[in-house]
């Protein structure tokens, strides 16, 4: 089908997005002539830089900083692990219940860092007492949404630091996030990248608080020239932070990244929420405003009519993006009738 000035390869009822995203198709003929490449040994190292730094740039579009503030990883939790693994014995970190491991897990591994969690929509009216708050923007198992408005003035009130994963919000959701402290995100869901491709925005004055936990030669001002030998010679931006990049998923995430750079996402956002609560006004129920939307359903009865979903805390999650129509939200009524 075409979608948003593209096409796309997607099979009816396919409402797994916020599990695995569907690429476009440029990005998936990029992906299989780097494979052809490497297949017929004209694959070079150096010629995936040229991608690095593409997809580096589409992210910092997205969340709204500059290229130089974005650092590559390839998930989520390798990036937050250079922020838990920096902070001090003794500090407070406030996050969501129930919210995605991967944001969690790094700062709970750190011996000397405990970890609070409160509900989501508390979390702003909690931030006094703790020293770092890290969240998701849209919550992986529900799609709720954060308030980051308030949760932003709370945590300037109360001098906090903030880690943000905009994982399930990058690519449908317009974000102005250069105010948190981090922004991490991977791409392989909404940004309909292959996995392997993360990025962790790393604001100016927060650098010096992160930890280069898997410091390497990617990681210098000149990877070619630090290939080799000591001393310790890091870039001096977020660069510093970066993984040795996972080619194949740089190379789609350049094309994909740039894609999504380039939409307008309020358009984006009205077709992936207007489907998602078109679906819960059908159902009796209120609108939530996210692309995703988790009901207490059948799973089994849903894959039988063809839809393509998750089970997330016990419940049945759909997510509606691009390539979705009101012929999936139909097929997801059809299984309840």
């Amino acid at each position: 089908m075409r979608a948003f000035g593209t096409d796309f390869a997607v099979p009816p009822g396919y409402l797994n997005t916020p599990s695995v995203g569907i690429p476009p198709a440029p990005v998936a003929a990029d992906v299989a002539e780097s494979v052809e490449r490497w297949r017929v040994g004209a694959t070079r190292p150096g010629e995936f830089d040229q991608y690095v730094e593409r997809a580096r740039a589409g992210f910092a579009r997205l969340v709204g900083v500059e290229a130089g503030d974005v650092a590559i990883g390839a998930s989520v939790s390798q990036l937050v692990a250079n922020v838990a693994a920096a902070l001090p014995g003794g500090t407070r970190v406030l996050a969501a219940e129930g919210d995605f491991t991967s944001v969690t897990f790094p700062f709970a591994a750190n011996p000397g860092v405990t970890v609070t969690e409160v509900p989501l929509e508390l979390l702003p009216e909690r931030v006094e007492g703790h020293d770092v708050v890290a969240v998701s923007v849209v919550q992986s198992a529900d799609g709720r949404i954060v308030d980051l408005p308030a949760l932003r003035a709370a945590a300037e009130a109360a001098g906090a630091a903030v880690l943000l994963d905009a994982t399930q919000a990058v690519g449908w959701l317009p974000l102005d996030v250069a105010w948190a402290d981090w922004v991490a995100g991977a791409g392989y869901k909404w940004l309909c990248s292959p996995r392997g491709g993360a990025w962790l925005a790393v604001r100016p004055d927060a650098r010096e608080r992160t930890r280069p936990v898997a410091a390497n030669w990617y990681a210098g001002e000149d990877p070619w020239a630090t290939v080799y030998g000591l001393p310790l010679r890091l870039a001096g931006d977020a660069r510093a932070f970066d993984l040795s990049p996972v080619w194949l998923a740089q190379v789609g995430s350049a094309a994909a990244l740039e894609y999504f750079a380039g939409l307008d996402l309020a358009q984006v956002k009205a077709h992936n929420v207007g489907l998602a609560d078109l679906l819960l006004e059908k159902l009796g129920l209120p609108p939530r405003g996210s692309a995703i939307v988790s009901l207490d359903a059948d799973p089994e009865r849903a894959a039988a009519a063809g839809i393509v979903s998750s089970v997330r805390g016990g419940r049945l999650r759909v997510g509606f993006h691009l390539y979705n129509t009101a012929d999936d939200v139909e097929r997801v009524l059809r299984a309840f009738e």
